[in-house]
């Protein structure tokens, strides 16, 4: 039986993406966002998936909706 997950590392590149976007390090996100700036690079590597809380609180450190990433998500799933 196939259950389908979500990988780490495409989670990881879409929150690189908006980060960068944004023009922000990581040092700077890590800090508004209230994480750890190590928890955000493993996270942006792919070692780690964000729970929905992290998520919301890197969104809202970049003044971006949630349902951006998760939309910009499924446009990179579509695409493999």
């Amino acid at each position: 039986m196939y259950i389908p997950t979500l990988d780490a590392a495409l989670v990881g590149k879409v929150i690189a993406y908006y980060r960068m976007k944004s023009g922000v390090s990581q040092e700077v996100l890590s800090g508004l966002a209230d994480i750890g700036r190590s928890h955000l690079s493993a996270i942006e590597r792919g070692k780690r998936k964000p729970t929905l809380e992290t998520l919301y609180r890197i969104c809202t450190a970049l003044n971006i909706k949630m349902s951006t990433v998760i939309q910009k998500l499924e446009e990179e799933l579509e695409m493999q």
